[in-house]
């Protein structure tokens, strides 16, 4: 049952979910949903201190932040984002063509809502995508932009010389096999065991993921999934003007091997490229102390 689920996770190679609280000080808002997603605001607005939006994977909750925004918040306000549906909650108005955009017009306009002139903006995955396309579609919007392991084109990885149009037929395929799936996603028992797969490099964050795609809404996620794999931001990134522009990624396959997926991905772009060895695409939680001194050097930059 779980391979089934599996086949459209393998395009999420570099997209996907972990989860439980940590305990939390700071003052913890009522969550805010909006069409496309739910914001929870932990900790108070700071004066001369603009807010920090953290926005998750696919198919992942907004837990995932769980071991770096208690400590965050302690500074700065810490927008919590998820996508509506990757919880296991509501899909609200996700599932049809142009929810990556109705993800982006919900968070430029709890922004102005806020007062946030330029907020900072760290997204994982599927929402480093969405981070990088407010920050080059709307460059007066983001001030500071650290993606976590995301590619600017993630078809590229099936082929070298793909295209959006090019991908498109294999997206519609795996939007149809996750919608397929759902039943059997929903019926599926919590998992106990090691499914194995390239999300974490610990038994331990396999399960978490294999777990957080379980419970999430298998609309929401395949047509997510379709617009991530149709969409190529690396043309526009020389847009961006959000300082720093930082690109952390997994190098758990071997630095000089990453390297050679990466670098070349974002050649000519401002942004800037960190390397984190040991680590599979949750480098928060396969390396949770790195991946927090790169956030603080990132907002302290």
């Amino acid at each position: 049952m779980f391979r089934l689920i599996a086949l459209a996770a393998m395009a999420t190679a570099f997209l996907a979910p972990p989860q439980h609280c940590h305990a939390q000080t700071a003052p913890v808002a009522a969550e805010q949903r909006m069409q496309h997603i739910s914001i929870v605001a932990l900790g108070e607005a700071k004066p001369g201190r603009e807010p920090l939006y953290l926005i998750p994977g696919l198919s992942s909750p907004r837990q995932v932040w769980d071991g770096i925004a208690p400590d965050l918040a302690k500074d700065r306000q810490v927008l919590l984002v998820q996508v509506n549906g990757f919880g296991g909650d509501d899909l609200g108005a996700n599932g049809k063509p142009g929810m990556t955009d109705g993800i982006i017009a919900d968070l430029l306009a709890d922004a102005t809502k806020r007062g946030a002139k330029r907020p900072a903006v760290i997204g994982h995955s599927y929402g480093g995508l969405i981070g990088m396309m407010l920050a080059a579609r709307h460059p007066d919007r983001v001030g500071r932009l650290l993606v976590v392991d995301t590619l600017p084109f993630f078809g590229r990885l099936f082929d070298s010389a793909a295209t959006p149009a090019s991908v498109k037929p294999r997206a519609e395929q795996l939007r149809s096999m996750t919608i397929a799936a759902a039943e059997l996603t929903k019926a599926m028992p919590p998992i106990t065991s090691d499914p194995g797969g390239i999300w974490s490099n610990t038994a331990e964050g396999r399960i978490k993921v294999a777990n957080w795609t379980r419970l999430a809404n298998q609309t929401a996620v395949a047509q997510a999934l379709y617009e991530d794999l149709i969409t190529d931001i690396g043309p526009e990134l020389g847009k961006v003007t959000a300082k720093p522009f930082t690109i952390l990624y997994a190098a758990g396959v071997g630095e000089a091997q990453a390297k050679a997926v990466w670098e070349p991905a974002y050649a000519g772009t401002p942004a800037r490229l960190v390397a984190v060895p040991d680590s599979y695409h949750f480098i928060m939680l396969d390396q949770p102390q790195r991946f927090a001194a790169e956030v603080k050097a990132f907002l302290a930059e």
